[in-house]
């Protein structure tokens, strides 16, 4: 009876946290010719969904460089982060033993300058460039896809028609 009790303890607790802090990082890149904006997605390790590379606050390390390490990480990229996130998203995070918890995902725009073949993660996910429609059509949570497709409008109203940035 004394597990089942703390079983039932742990559960409560979990439900009255607040949501847990992550950080992820938008990558991006800028075609000029069009011009358009392309996302880097990569799959989840456990259910292989489309995501963005996030992760957990690391000590020493702000937020945006957090982010900007999970990029690296888990899709092999390197560029100039925002320190300012565009926003946030909540989704439910798998836990080992089938436990979800309520994450917070704080979203820093990375603009990508290079892309490595060796990295921690590279056997680990797969990675592709896509436009942020489409993007926006892969990815499951509603609050990212909302993010991608406002990420979009604000790159495009910044850089201008002839793929440069509007003074």
């Amino acid at each position: 009876m004394n597990i089942l009790n703390r079983i039932v303890s742990d559960v409560h607790l979990m439900f009255r946290r607040p949501a847990r802090e992550q950080y992820g990082a938008l990558c991006y890149r800028v075609r000029k010719k069009k011009p358009a904006i392309e996302i880097l997605l990569i799959t989840s390790r456990d259910t292989g969904r489309w995501v963005i590379p996030k992760g957990w606050p690391m000590d020493g390390k702000s937020a945006a460089a957090a982010a900007a390490r999970e990029a690296w990480e888990e899709a092999g990229v390197r560029g100039s982060i925002r320190a300012a996130p565009i926003g946030s998203y909540n989704y439910l995070k798998g836990l080992p033993h089938g436990l979800k918890v309520d994450c917070r995902v704080r979203v820093f725009p990375l603009s990508v300058d290079d892309l490595s073949e060796n990295f921690p993660e590279k056997d680990e996910r797969r990675a592709e460039w896509v436009t942020c429609q489409e993007a926006a059509r892969r990815v499951q949570e509603p609050g990212l896809k909302d993010l991608i497709l406002a990420f979009e409008r604000t790159m495009l109203a910044e850089i201008g028609p002839n793929g440069t940035p509007d003074a």
